[in-house]
């Protein structure tokens, strides 16, 4: 794919001759900044935006691999937008699976039209966007050989994303969602109930209900949200079936947790979804007195690791970014929330757990622990409360 032009050049150009240039572009472009902090600004970059669409034949909207939900909404959203103001045909891809309930069942109820990755032939497309990730994140399933004209994303910028012709990473919003929200916004279209719920349920997810990494644009974005969600399918997403392996699996994570003063660790062995992870390590930092949660476990070959912390000083991102890169494998996160593919190709199963332990005394010591063996969450002792007096009877008068 060639280096990312302006749009009335690139319109020239077939899908398949532009998949046969550099991977990466050879100068760099003039890059669009889309930051704007009023009306008038994010109507502008709305407006770039759809220009160097506009021209374009299909597109292509590829979220991180095992996509949550704000991965998830903001890629469909985004195809909404371009099919309705830039005249493109969109579609939405992931790599890996959709392997929590909650977000499987985003998908199904709300009829999202995402397809797996294995179903796209990239050379078909002329123009590629990013979602929720950036090039050298390393957690999507974009051939080395082609580069995203579009790059959307909330995290910290990585030094590739300014090759992209249009670039809106960085900063400190709490969620994708809430980015592409404005472009929503400033396009003043009425959006279908299902966008908007997914959109709203990305928010949520991401933010943790506008507990963490919160921006007044994220409570802006969820309150623009709400009136236009659909409530009733928003709680069968929120409250789906569990599959039998999900309380195995939380069976496991109870059974081998360790304490280590007020860090936990969750080794969880085989999964049956990678995102599980991320649940694992939200669900133990509510353990009591706990500042951090790391858990991990093996899919296909690889490990994936989360991180959660209660530090708003701490940089979650770049721990597990220094750790995990420096052994060959790819990170990404923020504050306080990150998670990590390790793999394992190569290796035998003694090699393999001797890396995990290798991984996680390394975190354990950034979390400042100094306790090596830790203590088993079931070994625990029940603290004693102590047992509430009757009251006394009222004397009668």
């Amino acid at each position: 794919m060639k280096a990312p032009v302006p749009s009335t050049a690139a319109a020239a150009d077939s899908p398949r001759a532009r998949a046969r240039g550099p991977a990466r572009p050879a100068a760099r472009p003039r890059r669009v900044t889309l930051r704007a902090r009023t009306a008038a600004g994010w109507r502008d970059k709305l407006d770039k935006l759809v220009s160097y669409a506009r021209g374009h034949h299909r597109a292509l909207i590829l979220t991180h691999d095992n996509p949550d939900p704000d991965s998830i909404a903001a890629g469909v959203a985004l195809a909404w937008l371009l099919e309705e103001l830039a005249g493109v045909e969109a579609r939405v891809a992931y790599g890996g699976i959709v392997g929590r309930a909650e977000n499987r069942a985003l998908i199904r109820i709300l009829k999202l039209p995402v397809v797996p990755v294995s179903r796209v032939v990239f050379d078909d497309y002329d123009l590629i966007c990013m979602v929720d990730t950036q090039p050298e994140q390393g957690n999507h399933s974009l051939p080395p050989r082609h580069f995203p004209d579009v790059v959307i994303d909330h995290h910290p910028e990585r030094p590739d994303s300014h090759l992209a012709a249009i670039a809106d990473v960085g900063g400190p919003i709490g969620a994708t969602s809430t980015v592409v929200v404005e472009y929503l916004r400033a396009s003043r279209l009425d959006i279908p109930p299902a966008i908007a719920t997914a959109l709203f349920y990305g928010v949520k997810a991401d933010t943790r209900d506008l507990g963490r990494q919160t921006t007044p644009q994220d409570v802006e974005a969820y309150l623009w949200l709400y009136p236009r969600a659909d409530k009733e399918a928003l709680g069968e997403i929120e409250h789906p079936s569990l599959p039998a392996c999900y309380f195995l699996l939380s069976h496991t994570a109870i059974e081998q947790a360790v304490l280590h003063g007020d860090a936990v660790v969750i080794p969880l062995g085989a999964l049956y979804a990678p995102d599980m992870v991320a649940e694992v390590a939200e669900r133990f930092l509510y353990l009591e007195g706990m500042r951090w949660s790391l858990a991990w476990g093996e899919y296909e070959g690889d490990l994936y690791y989360s991180i959660r912390t209660r530090d708003r000083r701490a940089n979650a991102g770049r721990l597990i970014r220094e750790i995990i890169e420096a052994r060959g494998g790819s990170a990404g996160g923020h504050g306080t929330m990150a998670g990590a593919r390790l793999p394992l190709k190569g290796r035998g199963r003694a090699a393999a757990r001797a890396l995990a332990a290798e991984v996680a005394r390394e975190f354990l010591a950034a979390f400042g622990v100094r306790d090596g063996a830790g203590a088993r969450l079931l070994d625990q002792r029940p603290a004693r409360r102590p047992a509430a007096r009757p009251a006394r009877p009222r004397a009668r008068r």
